[in-house]
């Protein structure tokens, strides 16, 4: 160290040291002097809080018993200790100790009167907190900046939107819900300030610190969001604060920097500026945080910035607009504050001006030390410093620190993450998500049978939410743009290309596009149909000069994977666009602009409690497969469960084998449905023809089969036949027939090799004689009926009804169904054959064959009849998702309408869901499963509604819908693997009927 700052630094602690001494003097000559004047100022000035206007905080007005207690602790309190209060520290929960000790010596030796968290933990900051507590004489004002949650600050907690993303929003009471939820966790973590909500209107587009903290450039959009904000914040026991007053939102410069200037008229800034702050005066903003600006309309000293000024705080924000709440300055550490004054004078100078608490000041001690003398000379005076003490110590009282308790640390991570906050940040985003750009109603798309789309990521941050929840509607190709000059080439089979932007979600991150960037869009535009969809602020699209040429345009706000899902579901129709730009980004796209959408009934996604669920009791669902995965009684499973149209539940579990190093079951893995198939393949292709008058219930079998005319089937009656009321035989082996003594397959009717006969490919390597398919229909006819049997289920049924759909479709079974429905609802996983479409590595293995194809059945079908088919039967061969499953489950709950379009009418529904032969015992309806009589075992819980319908499948599958509660129920696994012949455990031990309970004991309505 120099001799010189030696020097200086001696001549500095020289002063504190006798301004220390000097100060304790002053106190106890004007003890008594005090009191009197205590009494005078009591009779003859009224409590601030008289000036409020009613409000329905409580909580926040003044009683005898807080006079008595302020005047109490006031009167007790000597002169350091009331200089103390003014003050309000900044404490880390993420420094080491040299840090918390210096905290604690200025709480210790200086009586400091709160601290304002910044970064760290929550549950170290509770502990700090209950530290700096317990060696505090009067307790500690805790402050922090929350304006989008904890989360602003700390780890550990919960995330909530941007304020620009909620000037989105035109629902405010979700606002105020959420100022409530913020208040809740701020509460229980010890705290007493939020600084927020923020007040300034985000007119400058370039403004380099406010700009998303802002709710957005319409003063009255701004206004009624914050008091939305504050509304609930307070109404929750926290004190709101208002900033930056007088308005930092038309600046070019940041603060924390240098000094920025507003260079407006008073008339100016009363209109725009102040606009939100008499609005919340008028409704009870307990305290209001004072900006570091340059204001010369106001105060002509260039020198003074607002936070010193006289002028903006005591003339205007106190006498003009009659604010007698809380006054904090901004914090005092910041350049354009610290750049003007040294260390200490600005806090004499700020409190001089009217300011109440002087927030994260610089070198306290000095500070104290020059108020104390300045009390000594009497430039601070009595009235001056008691009106801010006792306005301190009121709040301090209405927070409840009369009666100070410390923080309970147990459950404290759990009870600030609430699972309130998840079904709040859905439902803000939903109202948030702003569709700018409509042209031709391209969205949301709805003909997807006409649609080749490909995605194209811009942007340096994650988007695999984004891209994934696409893929859940349509199928989708990720297209990476290799050059300007590939695109023509790389996107000429697509009919739509949809580009997402993703940029960091993190405070102050660019969001700009690059000039790349820019021109693949330009290029992309001119030759395709383009949505744009950006998860960055609106002002990131003003440098792009052909924003016109889009076909859409999706402001998503930000990059969180709820925002990426929520944008998704607005594209595909599940959710419907309703927020609101909130600043403008071109004369065409102005504040106040968005476009309204309508849904349409495709299969969406929620959250179980927006569906009337409790996601707590969906969990059992977890313990109950992982203990039967423990068990063996299937190497993996994936569990859908949907209601009112939503998704609200979808896991998978376990492995594809019980191999340690088998894949992990995904939600993109095929399952063998088995025979799920016959509902979900010929069943609706039946319920088409029944509509268009192809056949009647009590058409015969001769009429539909000719084939048949000549058996004693003929009369079997339509209804009869789907209701499996026959008297067909269960099923036969045919496979057996055609193998030889020693158990091989017979060269006669197999070859590993393909050709014109042998064309029909039965498994990996091995090929069946092409016209076998006619011998099983042969043995079918041939088969005897057992008369008089009563309801007997068998894949007969449905393999005839397969041999009828494609005489009268004159299309293979497996492409009808792909084209009436799959590709048209964009259930793109459920297909026959799947090894044409996927790799192995996303088909899950059904069984180690040791009998008939002496091989791992992966990738063909498990039923060896259906194989025999060359994998398309009516009663099984087709593999999916759960989610493909659900969503033709989701079809026939909206009896035949999907997407908006209708493929039979509800009545034909109706005629197929109902039992016909009940009073015989049977609980079948035509083609669809239903629920077990009264008395009788069967497929469910026994809990569901007798509407409800499904199937279950041999591999271990079950999809049920039940039109009462408006759900479905999807469970996908491969129990027969390793084994076939094993005993069936899954259905010993009644897994998916348990997990189907557990999911009618969700319901919470």
């Amino acid at each position: 160290m120099k001799i010189s700052a030696r020097i200086q630094l001696g001549v500095v602690l020289a002063s504190i040291v006798l301004g220390i001494a000097a100060c304790k003097s002053a106190e106890a000559k004007k003890a008594e002097q005090h009191r009197a004047e205590e009494l005078s100022l009591a009779k003859s000035h009224h409590n601030p809080i008289d000036s409020l206007p009613p409000v329905s905080f409580a909580w926040m007005k003044e009683s005898n018993a807080e006079k008595r207690w302020v005047d109490s602790v006031y009167n007790n309190m000597n002169l350091t200790e009331r200089i103390g209060q003014l003050f309000m520290v900044a404490a880390y929960s993420n420094k080491d100790s040299v840090h918390v000790n210096s905290v604690k010596k200025l709480i210790r030796d200086y009586k400091i009167g709160g601290l304002i968290f910044f970064q760290g933990g929550p549950m170290r900051q509770a502990k700090l907190t209950n530290q700096y507590q317990a060696l505090s004489k009067l307790p500690l004002f805790i402050g922090i900046d929350a304006e989008w949650g904890l989360n602003m600050r700390l780890d550990s907690t919960f995330k909530f939107p941007f304020n620009m993303t909620l000037g989105a929003v035109r629902n405010k009471k979700l606002l105020e819900s959420m100022g409530i939820q913020m208040a809740k966790e701020s509460k229980r973590l010890g705290v007493h300030f939020n600084f927020a909500p923020v007040l300034d209107v985000n007119t400058n587009p370039k403004n380099p610190i406010i700009g998303f903290r802002s709710f957005g450039e319409s003063k009255e959009n701004v206004t009624q969001s914050a008091l939305a904000l504050m509304t609930g914040i307070q109404e929750s026991g926290i004190y709101a604060t208002g900033k930056h007053f007088p308005g930092h939102g038309d600046t070019g410069t940041d603060s924390h920097y240098a000094l920025p200037v507003i260079p407006f008229s008073k008339e100016r800034i009363d209109s725009l500026e102040l606009y939100p702050y008499k609005k919340l005066f008028k409704n009870g903003l307990s305290s209001v945080m004072v900006a570091h600006l340059n204001v010369p309309a106001i105060e002509p000293q260039a020198d003074i910035p607002s936070s010193v000024s006289k002028n903006i705080i005591s003339d205007l924000l106190i006498d003009e607009m009659k604010f007698d709440g809380l006054i904090f300055t901004d914090a005092l550490n910041m350049k354009a504050a610290s750049g003007t004054r040294p260390p200490g004078k600005i806090n004499l100078e700020a409190l001089l001006a009217g300011n109440d608490v002087l927030l994260f000041p610089e070198n306290i001690p000095l500070g104290i030390e020059l108020i104390c003398m300045a009390f000594q000379d009497g430039v601070l005076t009595e009235e001056r410093l008691s009106k801010s003490v006792k306005k301190i110590l009121q709040h301090k009282y209405r927070i409840g620190l009369n009666k100070y308790q410390p923080i309970p640390e147990q459950n404290l991570i759990a009870d600030i993450n609430p699972p309130q906050n998840k079904i709040l940040q859905q439902q803000l985003f939903e109202n948030a998500v702003t569709l700018v750009q409509n042209q031709n109603d391209i969205l949301p798309i709805q003909k997807l049978e006409n649609e080749r789309i490909a995605y194209v990521k811009l942007g340096d941050d994650q988007n695999t939410a984004f891209l994934e929840s696409l893929k859940n509607y349509a199928d989708i190709s990720e297209v990476t743009v290799t050059s300007l000059d590939s695109i023509e080439s790389q996107f000429a089979e697509f009919s739509k290309v949809i580009v997402g932007f993703h940029k960091s979600d993190r405070a102050w991150k660019s969001q700009s596009f690059t000039d790349t960037e820019i021109q693949i869009l330009d290029r992309l535009t001119q030759k395709k149909s383009v949505i744009l969809d950006v998860f960055v602020r609106p002002y990131s699209l003003m440098p792009i000069s052909f924003l016109d040429r889009f076909s859409a345009i999706v402001v998503s706000y930000q990059n969180a994977d709820v925002a990426q899902r929520v944008s998704a579901d607005v594209i595909f129709g599940t959710t419907a666009a309703a927020g609101r730009l909130p600043v403008s980004i071109n004369a065409k796209y102005q504040a106040g602009m968005g476009i309204d959408t309508k849904t349409i009934n495709r299969l969406g996604f929620s959250l179980p409690e927006l569906q009337k669920m409790s996601s707590e009791k969906l969990k059992v669902l977890d313990n109950i497969i992982e203990t039967a995965i423990a068990k063996k009684t299937t190497p993996g499973a994936q569990i859908l469960v949907a209601r009112n149209g939503k998704v609200v539940y979808q896991k998978s579990f376990g492995k594809f084998t019980y191999d340690a190093t088998a894949p992990k079951v995904t939600n993109a893995a095929v399952y063998d449905l088995a025979s799920l198939t016959k509902i979900l393949a010929p069943l609706p292709l039946l319920m088409q023809n029944y509509e268009q008058h192809k056949f009647t219930l009590d058409t015969n079998l001769g009429t539909l089969l000719p084939y048949l005319q000549t058996s004693d089937k003929k009369d079997i009656t339509v209804k009869q036949w789907l209701s499996h009321q026959a008297g067909f035989e269960a099923w036969t082996p045919f496979y057996k027939q055609t193998l030889l003594a020693n158990g091989t397959v017979n060269p006669t009717y197999y070859s590993k090799i393909a050709n014109q006969t042998f064309n029909t490919r039965v498994s990996d390597s091995l090929y069946i004689i092409g016209t076998y398919r006619d011998s099983i229909l042969q043995k079918i006819k041939n088969s005897k009926l057992v008369p008089n049997q009563g309801y007997k289920y068998s894949d007969y049924t449905f393999i005839l009804a397969q041999k009828y759909l494609e005489d009268q479709l004159h299309s293979s079974l497996d492409i009808s169904a792909y084209t009436h429905f799959y590709k048209k609802i964009g259930a793109g996983t459920l297909t026959y054959n799947p090894t044409q479409r996927f790799d192995l590595h996303d088909l899950v293995p059904t069984e180690i064959d040791t009998y008939f194809r002496r091989d791992t059945i992966q990738g063909f079908v498990h039923d060896m009849a259906a194989a025999m088919q060359g994998g398309v039967g009516g009663h099984a061969g087709l593999f999916g998702t759960s989610l493909d499953v659900a969503k033709m489950m989701q079809l026939f709950l909206q009896k035949g309408n999907y997407g908006g379009e209708q493929y039979f009418s509800s009545a034909t529904f109706d005629t197929f869901n109902t039992r016909y032969f009940e009073t015989l015992g049977s609980r079948r309806g035509l083609g669809f499963d239903k629920p077990q009589l009264p008395g009788t075992a069967g497929p469910t819980c026994g809990c569901v509604s007798a509407e409800s319908f499904g199937h279950t499948g041999f591999t271990g599958t079950i999809a049920w819908a039940d039109p009462k509660t408006q759900l479905v129920y999807v469970f996908l696994s491969n129990r027969t693997f390793p084994d076939s012949n094993a005993p069936n455990a899954l259905s010993q031990q009644n897994v998916r009927e348990q997990i189907q309970k557990a999911i009618q004991d969700a319901i919470l309505e």
